[in-house]
């Protein structure tokens, strides 16, 4: 099934670009809603961020080399058991997403205040479908899906949520763990300081379930990131991306010449190809854990985590949210790879054709051909199976409507999408969201992965998204 196209006309004349984009991307990260008192991409001295130097995190020079928690204290009956004080005017409250009217409460303070860049134009608009995909994974905590209310009205006007996961550290394995996510606080309640309250409250939830260590994402620097990594952006409808502003006329080009540069074949060439079934989740997690071993931060997922995450129509989501293809061997039945992406639009204002804009995001991918020693053979190989891979998942997406496409920079993915000199046949034009994103690990020293910008021949680095 794919997504119903959403084409309504609207009456301003100003038009979306490419730098209101890339600002979005930049504001889509928590440390973007926490950073009420920290603006600068450029990292100031850890004694300067108000909020973060009182966390467990480490310091920005820190040579830290022993794994483990920088706070040890794992002492449940230590933590409070009553909420943090609230402002006299709010209230806390503990949201139930499976309520259809607090999940049209909270798609509403995200879609009106989570992320957009600084003209307002362009907004993303999470649908209550993917709302609840991403909060209601297998042992999800409804307690953690934390919102503040306005006491007289009973508005909704702060949320932040967290979900279980299994981290792997190099050779440690976290069986329980946080990520953290959705970090949003309405417009108007910048000033009143509530991001670290809210922060400190879903951490005190998380600590009541003895939960100790979380990962996050951060746009902007904040103490302290153990990788890097940026968005790398592929235009798939050149000429919508045109009509609404995104994608400019290069100087001496034509539409037509444009449109024919990025098209795409209608069908996927990939042998075997086909789209995830229940019967494959098995198989599935089972390549993605050895896929990952490979690095030296990822998410480890049961059978059951992998069905939601990556099943098309899942129990929970009871709808197209995430789309995943596999490649099975006709002959012993095995899948040798997979790939995924999820759907994510972005309403736009000031169009007079377009009120929205969707991009496909790729996620999790896995594949029986990565290098297993560092020869260029065995690169050669992975590269190029990247590329058929990522190529088919460029025309299923554009299949589904979707005229761009994002991916996390890594070093293998950056040769499968330079690919060959001819841009018209290479998977990925060269075409970077020059944005960095960090990622951080609550409660643990730094000592930092390779960037995955920088990967070495053995995949080092960190694999979560």
């Amino acid at each position: 099934m794919a997504p119903e196209k959403q084409e309504k006309t609207v009456s301003s004349t100003n038009k979306l670009t490419a730098a209101s984009f890339r600002e979005l991307l930049e504001r889509l990260a928590l440390a973007d809603g926490a950073g009420e008192e920290e603006e600068s991409v450029i990292p100031k001295k850890f004694e300067e961020y108000k909020f973060w130097k009182t966390q467990p995190v480490p310091k920005f020079d820190d040579e830290n080399d022993v794994e483990g928690p920088i706070d040890p204290n794992t002492n449940i009956s230590a933590v409070p058991t009553e909420p943090l004080r609230m402002l006299k005017d709010f209230e806390w409250v503990t949201l139930d997403v499976c309520d259809e009217k607090q999940l049209t409460e909270i798609y509403s303070l995200l879609t009106e205040n989570y992320v957009e860049d600084s003209s307002s134009m362009l907004r993303f608009d999470y649908s209550a479908k993917f709302l609840q995909w991403a909060l209601m994974p297998p042992g999800y905590v409804k307690d953690w899906h934390v919102g503040v209310r306005v006491k007289s009205s009973g508005k909704l006007v702060a949320f932040i949520s967290a979900i279980p996961v299994q981290v792997r550290v190099r050779d440690r394995v976290f069986e329980r763990c946080s990520e953290v996510n959705f970090l949003c606080v309405h417009k108007k309640l910048r000033s009143k300081r509530l991001t670290p309250v809210l922060i400190k409250e879903v951490t005190r939830r998380c600590h009541l379930k003895n939960i100790w260590q979380a990962i996050y994402t951060a746009g902007i620097v904040v103490p302290s990131p153990i990788s890097t990594c940026r968005y790398l952006h592929r235009s798939i409808n050149w000429k919508k991306l045109y009509d609404i502003g995104f994608s400019p006329l290069p100087l001496g080009s034509s539409e037509e010449r444009e449109i024919e540069r990025f098209g795409l074949p209608k069908k996927t060439e990939l042998p075997n190809l086909r789209r995830m079934e229940a019967k494959d989740v098995e198989q599935v997690c089972d390549l993605l854990t050895r896929f990952l071993e490979r690095y030296e931060l990822a998410q480890l997922f049961t059978h059951k985590e992998v069905e939601h995450w990556l099943l098309c129509g899942n129990p929970v989501s009871k709808g197209p949210v995430i789309w995943t293809y596999v490649v099975e061997d006709p002959e012993t039945k095995k899948i040798t790879d997979f790939f995924s992406f999820y759907s994510l639009p972005s309403s736009v204002s000031g169009n007079p054709k377009y009120n929205h804009i969707s991009a496909a995001y790729l996620f999790y991918y896995a594949t029986e051909s990565y290098p297993r020693d560092g020869s260029d053979s065995a690169q050669e190989k992975y590269i190029h199976r990247l590329k058929e891979l990522l190529q088919s998942a460029l025309i299923l997406a554009n299949n589904f409507w979707n005229p761009n496409f994002f991916l996390l920079e890594q070093k293998h993915l950056i040769s499968a999408i330079h690919y060959g000199k001819d841009v018209r046949h290479s998977t990925v034009t060269n075409h970077t969201i020059p944005h960095h994103f960090h990622f951080l690990y609550f409660n643990h020293p730094r000592r930092p992965q390779q960037t995955n910008q920088n990967l070495s021949n053995h995949l080092r680095g960190v694999f979560t998204v």
